[in-house]
């Protein structure tokens, strides 16, 4: 990963995510001390103390989930902290969308390199690489490791789908997990019987080896008998210059199955008519991937690794939680 990533021996870290997280404790620290990197520690993640360290300390390489990358880009930004240090950006551990990495860009003087993997696969499976195309960048998640395997299977079949064909991302290699602890029937279910272990993400395949994500098989939405995939809706939303972050979730509809929800975060609090959002979205998707409900947040549910849960924002608003503009 590392390498992949052009960080070099003697290079400066700084290092807010958390050390029990996969990413904070076998990327940066394990992956750190094998480069060679210096490595300075947070005690926790505040984004205005960690924007501060890193206009002071001039690292030259950054990593971050994309919640805690749009935080210090807000602080930078705000505060018109000089970050010129910067070459190499890495993000993963949830969707990175092509608005955040353009705006990375010209935030941060570097796009993103996307990491993709999961806990499972210790955890990085396959990596864009620190010189790629601005287009392999933004949509893509990369090529697969060294002495890793990937392959695109039908959900239903675990056959091979292909070449460009949307199915299940499935990962093989030394780097996957020999088991849950104790849990032989979740194990079975994720690592099939020739060693894949399948990932949960829907996603495709180029001729070059370049993987993209297309949605989640457990996310994806069931309207009227189509299925949807959140992540394109939220790609899409996060063109608007006035939406941050976004979140896009499925619930339950007596007439249709399921409905559209797309939450929303803007960090000055400006809030863009459902009108205007409607037609955004229409110029950039068919009507059955429009949202029907819009949600506007003031903060996110995050696990303790800085990731959106989706299935809460769908339970609160479920609960009566959130005020609503419907489209």
């Amino acid at each position: 990963t590392m390498g992949r990533g052009d960080v070099k021996q003697g290079d400066v870290m700084v290092h807010y995510m958390p050390l029990f997280h996969t990413t904070g404790c076998a990327v940066l620290i394990l992956g750190g001390f094998g480069v060679g990197t210096t490595i300075l520690l947070a005690p926790m993640f505040d984004p205005a103390v960690i924007a501060r360290v890193i206009e002071r300390e001039q690292p030259r390489f950054m990593l971050g989930v994309p919640t805690m990358l749009v935080a210090l880009m807000d602080e930078i930004e705000r505060n018109n902290l000089d970050v010129s240090s910067v070459e190499r950006v890495m993000s993963g551990g949830a969707m990175v969308a092509p608005e955040l990495c353009r705006r990375s860009q010209k935030v941060l003087g570097a796009p993103i390199q996307i990491v993709y993997g999961q806990t499972e696969t210790s955890p990085v499976a396959t990596e864009t690489w620190f010189d790629d195309s601005l287009e392999d960048m933004t949509e893509t998640i990369g090529q697969p490791l060294p002495y890793v395997e990937a392959s695109i299977r039908d959900p239903h079949k675990n056959t091979v789908v292909h070449i460009g064909e949307q199915g299940e991302i499935c990962v093989r290699g030394y780097l996957v997990m020999t088991g849950y602890n104790d849990n032989p029937e979740a194990t079975k279910a994720a690592i099939d019987d020739e060693g894949w272990i399948h990932t949960g993400d829907l996603g495709c395949m180029d001729a070059r080896g370049y993987l993209a994500i297309t949605g989640r098989v457990k996310e994806m939405i069931i309207r009227g008998g189509e299925n949807l995939f959140p992540v394109e809706i939220e790609n899409a939303m996060l063109e608007h210059p006035d939406i941050d972050e976004t979140a896009v979730a499925g619930i339950p509809d007596e007439k249709w199955g399921e409905q559209v929800v797309c939450f929303m975060r803007n960090g000055s609090g400006k809030r863009v008519s459902d009108s205007d959002l409607k037609t955004f979205v229409r110029e950039r998707l068919s009507p059955q991937k429009t949202p029907a409900i819009w949600v506007w947040v003031e903060d996110w549910p995050l696990t303790g690794s800085g990731k959106i849960q989706k299935f809460k924002l769908r339970d609160m608003y479920v609960a009566g939680a959130f005020s609503a503009m419907p489209a």
